[in-house]
């Protein structure tokens, strides 16, 4: 798509206005984050007074302790208790509303908040980011390396045997979901990121248009349910798979957790038990990708899809993952960050994210059969193209054709789901390139190798199936470090002595600019990585973005872009308390929404615009014997 240009002084102009709305947002911003924006006082999570009371008159809950506290003497007020958290040093239970208080007021209370819901984020991905050459160049295949699927189950698919067919690459199943302990995927997202991270192509040797290759096509997959049939689960399923996967980390080899899941953020990331999980993952020695989120097209609050990021994406040290659109091409040069990619920077805490983008709209990847997104016409991929798959009944003479996902091995699902896969396979191949490498250092390399060559101050424009438009900007807080380059972070030689948590962007209304700060990192200061040294500096790390030595990334720079002078003062005004405080329901990908249209122009076939005109094709063709089954692509333009 053509790149366009807009004066970088009007906008800075146009910012002046702002400074008393500004200013007193913040001080209203200030003056509820200080009360914690509870009644139940600052112990409280701010949305514990919406969270839905059980029949029997209990809230459900998380409660962190103090360290060195005894559990059982706040236990005392729960009427049920689910599990032990103590990857958090927690207790999920339900709680009478009518003690709550009581509760809160405990001396060995730290923290509480309701047990949230989370939902998931949502192979040609390897071309872009150069895993065929980095697989080529270093012999790697992600062999022995474990990788912690924390999702929807993974379906025990042929492309997840190892090479000989011999044996099952998943080597692990455990369910969180309450009351079910199956282990299959019954939803169909945690297959599709399984493959997308380890699948090998077995299936699509023959028969198919192309073969479909994981970026680690030999790791290991450790699969850890937490979501349901429907793509939902709670705050204390995901971090009990979490705190699995540390138990299990020597046992496994376990080096890599990919979250391709989330929800809105709530309170501080020092507070929220969910980004508490992942932190003590990364510190026993896991590198822990997550989802940016889908939420890049909403403007609920005038925000242009900016302060998006859900948890636990918004912690600084895991490695959270945006979502570029490959245009149905192999090569990277025409590459687009996709429209409904969340941006940065996070609500309340304004940490820089996303860290980097991968390729994750209209990805191919593992098909769970039966599942409830294998149900999705638009999702199935047919045998010899990757138009829809059909499944027709021929009786006296008369074919007619339903859309099934029967007998099918692979579907094609987009959002950031399916890009963080492709950078958790990546982290594999440099884990086996070099099994000593830390987490924090497979982080800095990444970031500092990832391809920059989106245009500078430029912005897109992508259409999704039903043809709306949606227009991208590539700043920093929508593209992060760039794309993903594989190839060169392997080859990277960056040693990282500390922490490489994302940065802070602090804002200041009177000089209309922001600059990044250190935060609990020691790295991204005046070190390798950040600050004053080879990445940001001189525009290392944005390509021809203007981040200079003293790391000004608002106002007069350009890595907010050319539109931002509405959404920055919604990010820094009112937004930062109260956008995204509601259920988690909003999710800018529908079941009939594969993600943007990959390099096309809008279809013309009214079914591919509109999937809800589709019905059964009737055909008259010669006879054949009655129940016999063939397989037909429907006559639609195929969405790349």
């Amino acid at each position: 798509m053509k790149t366009q240009n807009t004066n970088q002084g009007a906008v800075t102009r146009a910012w002046r206005g702002y400074l008393p709305v500004l200013l007193m947002l913040l001080t209203l911003v200030s003056t509820a984050l200080a009360g914690n924006g509870s009644k139940h006082g600052p112990k409280a999570a701010p949305d514990i007074d919406k969270f839905p009371v059980n029949p029997d008159g209990t809230v459900s809950v998380i409660i962190q302790f103090n360290p060195g506290a005894v559990h059982g003497n706040a236990l005392k007020f729960a009427s049920r208790l689910h599990r032990h958290l103590n990857v958090v040093n927690g207790e999920a239970v339900d709680i009478p509303v009518k003690v709550l208080d009581k509760l809160l007021q405990h001396p060995d209370v730290a923290y509480v908040t309701p047990d949230r819901k989370n939902k998931p984020m949502w192979d040609d991905a390897p071309p872009p980011v150069n895993a065929p050459q980095a697989r080529q160049s270093f012999g790697v295949d992600g062999s022995g390396i474990g990788i912690a699927v924390i999702d929807s189950g993974v379906y025990p698919h042929e492309d997840l045997m190892s090479a000989d067919m011999s044996s099952s690459r998943i080597v692990y199943s455990e369910s969180f979901v309450a009351g079910d302990p199956t282990t299959g995927d019954g939803y169909g997202h945690g297959t599709h990121v399984a493959g997308l991270l380890a699948g090998n192509g077995h299936a699509s040797q023959t028969g198919y248009r192309e073969q479909y290759v994981g970026i680690a096509p030999n790791a290991n997959i450790i699969n850890l349910r937490v979501l349901d049939g429907h793509g939902a689960g709670s705050d204390s399923q995901v971090i009990a798979g979490i705190n699995r996967a540390i138990q299990l980390k020597n046992q496994y080899n376990i080096r890599v957790i990919n979250l391709s899941l989330g929800r809105p953020v709530f309170e501080s990331y020092t507070l929220d038990p969910l980004c508490q999980a992942v932190e003590s993952a990364w510190k026993a020695g896991i590198v822990v990708f997550v989802a940016a989120g889908n939420l890049g097209r909403d403007n609920t609050w005038g925000e242009q899809g900016y302060a998006t990021i859900e948890a636990p994406g918004n912690d600084p040290n895991v490695i959270t993952v945006g979502a570029t659109s490959p245009m149905g091409t192999w090569t990277r040069t025409d590459d687009q960050v996709a429209s409904y990619s969340s941006k940065g920077p996070s609500l309340l805490d304004h940490i820089l994210k996303p860290d980097l983008v991968a390729p994750g709209n209209s990805l191919i990847s593992l098909l769970s059969p039966g599942s409830y997104l294998s149900t999705n016409p638009l999702a199935l991929v047919n045998m010899g193209s990757t138009q829809l798959a059909t499944i027709c009944d021929v009786v006296s003479g008369v074919t007619t054709c339903d859309t099934s996902s029967a007998g099918l091995k692979y579907m094609k699902l987009s959002g950031t789901s399916m890009a963080t896969p492709v950078a958790a396979g990546g982290a594999a191949l440099m884990i086996q390139a070099n099994p000593n490498i830390t987490p924090d250092t497979v982080k800095a390399r990444m970031m500092k190798t990832a391809w920059k060559g989106y245009p500078a101050h430029g912005n897109s424009h992508s259409h999704d199936i039903k043809g709306h438009d949606y227009m991208a900007q590539y700043d920093a807080f929508t593209i992060g470090a760039g794309m993903l380059d594989l190839q060169a972070a392997i080859m990277d030689n960056t040693t990282v002595s500390g922490g490489a948590a994302s940065p802070t962007v602090v804002y200041n209304p009177l000089t209309s600019t922001a600059k990044l700060v250190n935060g609990l990192s020691v790295v991204w200061g005046q070190t390798v990585v950040w600050g004053q040294s080879g990445v940001f500096a001189n525009s290392v790390v944005w390509g021809q973005m203007t981040v200079d030595a003293s790391s000004l990334v608002w106002g007069n720079s350009v890595v907010w872009g050319q539109t931002g002078t509405d959404a920055c003062s919604m990010v820094w005004g009112q937004s930062v308390v109260w956008g995204q405080l509601d259920d988690g329901s909003l999710n800018a990908l529908s079941a009939d929404d594969p993600g943007d249209v990959d390099g096309l122009d809008i279809p013309a076939d009214p079914l591919a615009v509109d999937p809800t005109l589709a019905a059964p094709v009737t055909t008259t063709v010669a006879p054949v014997a009655t129940g016999t089954t063939l397989l037909a692509p429907v006559a639609t333009t195929p969405i790349l």
